[in-house]
């Protein structure tokens, strides 16, 4: 018998049969289940949905074999998030969009689980990235496992924004933001500002800009043991930093560091589903809109 913790998204009204397969094989396997607070409240009150549940997940330590997040890449952020140093491995099932970390497609539910409870998979640790201020404290969570982020906020002036690496000056990047991401945010945030993709296993981080003013301005590769510091100027006396989506406002002033945490998130992957496959799926690398065309 596995404890399993599943944790959700509000964003799932028309996602109840999944839901309902997922509790349904769960109980076949004769797991013990737990379910985050939050969406059994939105199971109960928004679906009219009510599992049979071992307990509900009030706080933020739990004692679980699994953490089963369902719903997109963002759901299995916040799990993360959760989970925290707890070494709770996490399997993602995705029931959103594109889901490079949630990569369990929900037709595959049954396959999935069976070969979790036979102990048929591996774990990938994912770095994650660790802020710190001397002057102020982040109010949140301080841990990234996608991307910190330092961006503008409500203006249409850039920001300044002031780089070193070990305390030795890089450059000031002038632009609405920059983007310190891990290899698995290179997929996220960083991609969309044409950062490059990184491979899981790699010990890198990435600098990527956020519409930076100068065009001679790319994004930069470093080792992730470097310590990365920032200082920020701004018109307005404010940016917003921004960790996997969760965001808080500072005053200029503040100097950041951000460094590679001192422990990873444990990631359920299916063996035979590679990165590489995730790639061609996901971003349909290969894909030949012409043979599509030709009914090929």
């Amino acid at each position: 018998m596995k404890k399993v913790g599943i944790f959700g998204s509000d964003y799932q009204d028309g996602k109840l049969p999944v839901i309902k397969r997922l509790f349904d094989k769960l109980a076949a396997l004769e797991a013990e289940v737990y379910v985050d607070c939050e969406f059994y409240l939105f199971l109960s009150r928004v679906l009219h949905y009510e599992p049979v549940v071992s307990g509900v997940l009030t706080n933020d330590e739990f004692d679980l074999d699994v953490a089963l997040s369902l719903g997109g890449d963002g759901t299995f952020l916040r799990t993360a998030a959760r989970v925290n140093k707890q070494n709770i491995p996490i399997l993602g099932v995705n029931t959103g969009h594109l889901g490079f970390l949630a990569d369990v497609d929900n037709m595959e539910i049954e396959n999935a689980l069976d070969e979790l409870f036979r102990d048929c998979y591996h774990i990938e640790e994912r770095s994650l990235l660790r802020l710190h201020t001397d002057e102020r404290i982040y109010r949140g969570y301080n841990y990234a496992l996608n991307e910190v982020a330092v961006l503008k906020r409500d203006t249409s002036s850039m920001i300044t924004i002031h780089t070193f690496l070990n305390d030795e000056y890089l450059t000031s990047y002038q632009a609405d933001g920059l983007l310190v991401a891990t290899p698995t945010g290179s997929t996220g945030y960083s991609m969309s500002v044409n950062g490059p993709i990184i491979l899981p296993q790699s010990h890198n981080l990435v600098l990527s800009p956020v519409a930076p003013h100068s065009l001679n301005v790319r994004p930069l590769v470093i080792p992730d043991a470097m310590t990365i510091t920032l200082k920020v100027e701004s018109r307005n006396k404010y940016f917003l930093i921004s960790l996997d989506g969760r965001s808080e406002i500072f005053p200029v002033g503040i100097q950041l560091r951000i460094s590679k945490a001192d422990y990873t998130a444990k990631v359920v992957k299916r063996y035979g589903h590679t990165f590489y496959q995730t790639l061609r799926e996901k971003l349909m690398w290969g894909a030949d809109a012409r043979m599509k065309q030709n009914g090929l």
